[in-house]
């Protein structure tokens, strides 16, 4: 009896951060996206952003979000509460975070000089530092920009028009 105490003890312990995820994801799948996302980029007002959405990129793609310029290692922050899906590097867009939010969007941070303290599975807030600006992957030799992407049930979303007042400065 003492053992299958401790072992169901032990089975809770280890498995509680799992069934905690799996009902926070749940709760991302019930809620709508938000109609209003924080500037992901601290300090920077509108003028800084480039709508440069389906602009014509190499190899026959489209541009697929917003380019908000910066200085090197301005911060980054979540749009949104989310669970941190992807740290890590891509071709394109260098050093990357994949949120996952509410309504199951994929938030898409690229570009980043380096990362926050999250990790793959963590729970980030809106406002939390994810990364901070920078121009590697495919902007290798750009300014400094955070690509901002969100891809949504139907494919890429354009962020600056998806969201009302997106553009405001960060608070």
């Amino acid at each position: 009896m003492v053992v299958a105490t401790l072992g169901v003890v032990a089975l809770a312990t280890v498995g509680r951060p799992a069934l905690e995820r799996a009902w926070f994801v749940y709760s991302l799948a019930t809620d709508t996206a938000p109609a209003h996302l924080l500037n992901p980029v601290r300090d920077v007002r509108a003028r800084k952003f480039v709508n440069s959405w389906d602009a014509p990129r190499s190899g026959g793609r489209r541009h697929q979000g917003i380019d908000i310029f910066a200085p090197k290692d301005t911060l980054v922050v979540s749009t949104t509460r989310g669970l941190v899906t992807r740290v890590g590097t891509n071709r394109l867009g260098g050093q990357i975070v994949t949120v996952l939010g509410p309504g199951l969007e994929s938030h898409y941070y690229a570009h980043l000089d380096r990362f926050g303290a999250f990790h793959a599975g963590d729970i980030v807030n809106p406002g939390d530092v994810l990364g901070y600006v920078g121009n590697n992957g495919n902007a290798r030799g750009t300014p400094s920009h955070l690509h901002y992407g969100i891809y949504g049930h139907h494919g890429a979303e354009n962020p600056s028009f998806v969201r009302p007042g997106f553009d405001e400065p960060w608070r």
